[in-house]
């Protein structure tokens, strides 16, 4: 059984920062593609962040470019979501996937297993 745990939600100010973390157990971590999404009130899930199984490739939705850095620790099973100059409207539900196949995946269809999700809520 897979599982995937979050933490490290909260609230912020605006112009601060938050690491989020994903905890996986169940099978070996660096055998998954890992994926940060999101989900604002009456707004579809989207996509964040992902990253490959060994972290050679990176890829990020425009709007948290530059802000945003995805990373993993295959040692620790763990994956991370480094949120930098926070603003409003990266409030949501933050949630981390994890993909059986080798990809840096866009589309939430590609992801076999979610953790619960975390709150992020950022003041203005």
């Amino acid at each position: 059984q897979v599982q995937l745990v979050e933490s490290g939600g909260g609230l912020v100010q605006a112009g601060g920062s938050l690491r989020l973390s994903c905890a996986v157990s169940g099978r070996t971590f660096s055998s998954y593609a890992m994926g940060w999404f999101r989900q604002a009130p009456g707004k579809e899930r989207e996509f964040v962040a992902a990253t490959t199984w060994m972290s050679i490739s990176t890829c990020y939705r425009d709007s948290v470019k530059g802000r945003f850095t995805i990373s993993r620790d295959n040692a620790k099973n763990t994956a991370y979501l480094q949120m930098n100059s926070l603003k409003a409207e990266d409030t949501a539900v933050y949630y981390c996937a994890a993909a059986t196949s080798n990809g840096c995946y866009r589309e939430p269809a590609w992801y076999r297993y979610w953790g619960q999700g975390t709150q992020v809520t950022v003041s203005s």
